[in-house]
Parts: structure tokens; C-alpha cells; sequence
């Protein structure tokens, strides 16, 4: 039986063998992008590449998602290695479809890529027989919050229950058996500042909402005093809003941010219906239900206001992302193995919000975020400048810290897993979406 230093050399061996593959695999993918729970041919294409390495797959998970199991000796846990198979819509980017606007430039096409190369590395190499447990390699289905109106109807159809990949499979239960997830994604600013890779990274989570305020048409000119303006409730609505802002305390990184959708029909008539989308994150769950209170309020002021309607429609958003300490500790030795300390930042805030935050919630979970790339994500800038870290390096660093968890009877997985505290129980989880899936009315007497 090799020892744990020899198992990781012949993980980076392997990675290193197939690198050129699995850089090539995310980068055909970069060139064809496509929008949440429509990813057919990218779902198709993971699955093939976990194929291809003798391992069986299940397809069609959460309508486009697939899954694959590389199993050890059995007794240690399973953990979950994630890419996400979606793009954002960014119309300007250069390898954008140019019928549906989707561009990977948040860097999904990296992770799926890393995680062809972590599978590469655990499989190929034939450590597996070597390790307690089980590696699950899962490519998720829409982690982009975009095409709202879109996912609603694949929500009133009853195709999905949720916005969002990770929470659909919770949801179906396609995660009961992962015990610790695993993933990555790319940001530009390391670069900016001479680093290279950040683990222990907190993140916002966040509410989605429709806003739909109703008034009454009449004839802008001849009778304005006959209608009820319902972009002037709009409008209150989000004065009221702003007049909010500074009591959302500092620490919490309440961030709101509407945009009218429909402003009204034709300028010579009083707007009787205008529409809003925003969301309201937050970086705990009670910051959240405090602020989306206060946005409540504002936008049923509004309505007050000029007697408008308004209808809030609440749709659960994204859980505020935790990383796992003692999985950042161990994953820190192993990316020591590739760059130098100071190029490592740890601790910080993840600028986005991710679906990962749910997982992260219920079980323990790393997430780091690697170099490599230049230009702002979800811009047409966003570019890969180094295959080797943005790539490479992190495949690498993820199967190394894997091998830790399950080498020697899976010791330190089992102590990662005894020593985790949940923020809430599956259950309540599933309680707290519903809590945030509502509908909230006003309308004059």
C-alpha cells in the first residue's frame, strides 16, 4: 500500500498527463455557451468525459445535470466535487451566442474543466482502491439568476421547483448522499493585487422579487386626473427604498438593487402598469428577513402614496456562502505545494452570491477562488490568461486536499464531518425557502 505523499504524486502525474484534454474540454465550452436549465449539450458533453474514464453516469439530474460516483474501499464519507454547467447573459462578450446573449464570462467552463481534472487525477492515476469513501463528480444546472420569467414557468409546468441547480437537487434529493461539496471559481481580482488563489471566503445571500404595481390608464394630456400613475408609485416605492439605506447596519452588506422592467405603454397615457426585479442580499439570514421587511414596506408605501396596487412576489434567492475552516486548513497545505504564502489570501468576501451558499448552510463545504483570468466577471472583458492557475493548479489542489480527507481509513473526513455544525437542518432549510416564497398585496379600500 503507497502512503499518502506517494498517492498525491500520482494525482499530480495524472492531472499533469491529462491537462491538455481537460483545458481544451472547458475552453470548447467557453466557445459555446448556454443559459440555465437549458445546457443539453453541455450537460451531454461532462457526462461523455466521465464516461470516457470508465465511470457510470447519471443523466438528466434537475433536467440537465449529471452525476458520477468513483468509489474507494467504502467506510469514509463522499464528497461532492461541483461545476456548473451555465452561462450568464452578457450580450457584448465576444464568444456571446448571439441568439440568446449567453457567455461564460463567470468562468463555469473552468470549473467543469476542474473538475474533469480532479476526476482525471483520483481515477486515472488508480488511487481510489487506495482511499476510504467515494468521490462524486457532479455537473449543476443553473447557477446564474437570470431568465426569471423562464424558470417560472418551468416552475408552474412542476419541471423544477427551484431557480436554482444546487437547491433543485437538494431538493430531489441527488445530494442526500454527498457528506462535504467541493468546488472553485475564478475571479480577475486576485490578479489585480499579485495574489493567486482565496479560500475561507464569506459571501451574501439573497431574496429575489418581482414587483408589479397596478393603477389606472387614462389619457396623459386630456384627464391625467382620471388615472392612477403607477410609475409615480413605482417611483415612491423606490424613494422609500433608498430613505431605508441607512439603517441596514454596515457589518450585514445589505445591497438592493432594483430595475424597472416596464416603465408603462405609450407616453400619452398614465402608466397603469409598471413592473420591478430586485434582490435583496445580505450576508446572514437575519440581516436578510430584516431588510426585505423594510424593501416590503417602502414598496407598499409607494402603492399608499397615489393609491396604486402592488403586488410583491417573493422568490427564494440564494443562501449566504460559509466556507468550512478545517476544510480551508487542510486545503491550504496542499495549494502551498504550488504558490508561496503570500500570493494566498484568506479570509475576504466573495462579491457575488451562489448557490453553493446553500449547501454550505447544511453541510461542510469548500469553495475557493483562483487567478488566472483578467477582466470583470459577468462583463465582455472576462477572459482566461493562464490555463496552468486558473486551470490546472486548482485541479490539482482539490484532488490533493481529497486524498487528505480519505487516506488512512478517511481519519480526517470523519473528524471534519463529527466536528461540523450546521447552520440549519436540511429541514429547516427547505422551511426557510418556503418562508421566502410568497406573495405580498395592497390595494386601496
Amino acid at each position: 500500500m503507497a502512503d499518502k505523499q506517494e498517492l498525491k504524486n500520482m494525482v499530480v502525474v495524472a492531472i499533469d498527463k491529462h491537462k491538455g484534454h481537460f483545458v481544451e474540454v472547458g475552453e470548447h465550452i467557453f466557445a459555446n455557451p448556454e443559459l440555465g436549465y437549458k445546457e443539453q449539450e453541455t450537460g451531454e458533453l461532462v457526462a461523455k468525459e466521465l464516461e470516457a474514464m470508465g465511470l457510470a453516469v447519471e443523466t438528466k439530474l434537475a433536467l440537465t445535470g449529471c452525476k458520477a460516483m468513483a468509489k474507494g474501499q467504502g467506510g469514509g464519507p463522499t464528497i461532492g466535487v461541483m461545476g456548473e454547467l451555465d452561462a450568464v447573459i452578457c450580450r457584448d462578450h465576444p464568444r456571446a451566442n448571439r441568439e440568446t446573449g449567453a457567455a461564460h464570462a463567470c468562468g463555469h467552463h473552468i470549473q467543469l474543466g476542474v473538475m474533469l481534472g480532479v476526476a482525471a487525477g483520483l481515477v486515472s492515476s488508480g488511487v481510489m482502491k487506495e482511499l476510504a469513501g467515494s468521490v462524486a463528480f457532479l455537473a449543476v444546472p443553473a447557477e446564474e439568476y437570470v431568465e426569471l420569467g423562464f424558470r417560472s414557468q418551468l416552475r408552474a409546468r412542476g419541471e423544477i421547483s427551484f431557480f436554482g441547480g444546487k437547491q433543485e437537487l437538494l431538493e430531489r434529493g441527488y445530494l442526500d448522499d454527498i457528506d462535504i461539496a467541493m468546488s472553485m471559481h475564478s475571479s480577475s481580482d486576485l490578479n489585480l493585487h499579485g495574489k493567486q488563489v482565496m479560500i475561507g471566503a464569506i459571501g451574501t445571500g439573497f431574496v429575489g422579487k418581482y414587483v408589479q404595481y397596478s393603477g389606472q390608464a387614462s389619457h396623459a394630456g386630456a384627464a391625467p386626473e382620471k388615472g392612477v400613475n403607477a410609475l409615480n408609485a413605482a417611483m415612491l416605492g423606490l424613494s422609500a427604498i433608498h430613505a431605508q439605506r441607512e439603517t441596514f447596519p454596515d457589518e450585514e452588506r445589505i445591497r438592493v438593487h432594483p430595475i424597472i422592467t416596464k416603465g408603462g405603454d405609450l407616453v400619452n397615457i398614465v402608466p397603469d402598469d409598471v413592473q420591478l426585479e430586485t434582490y435583496v442580499r445580505g450576508l446572514t439570514i437575519e440581516g436578510i428577513r430584516d431588510a426585505n421587511a423594510k424593501v416590503n414596506r417602502a414598496l407598499q408605501a409607494g402603492a399608499m402614496g397615489v393609491g396604486a396596487q402592488v403586488n410583491i412576489t417573493e422568490i427564494p434567492g440564494y443562501m449566504p456562502l460559509i466556507n468550512t475552516p478545517s476544510l480551508d486548513v487542510i486545503h491550504k497545505e496542499n495549494l502551498l505545494r504550488f504558490i508561496n504564502e503570500g500570493e494566498l489570501v484568506e479570509g475576504g468576501e466573495f462579491s457575488g452570491s451562489t448557490d453553493f451558499g446553500d449547501l454550505s448552510q447544511i453541510m461542510p463545504t469548500l469553495l475557493s477562488v483562483h487567478g488566472g483570468v483578467s477582466g470583470a466577471l459577468h462583463t465582455k472583458d472576462f477572459r482566461l490568461d493562464d490555463p496552468e492557475l486558473a486551470y490546472v493548479m486548482p485541479a490539482k489542489a482539490i484532488a490533493l486536499t481529497i486524498v487528505d480527507l480519505l487516506v488512512d481509513g478517511a481519519d480526517k473526513g470523519h473528524q471534519i464531518m463529527k466536528n461540523f455544525q450546521p447552520q440549519m437542518t436540511k429541514k429547516q432549510y427547505f422551511e426557510f425557502q418556503k418562508e421566502m416564497s410568497r406573495e405580498i398585496q395592497w390595494h386601496q379600500e
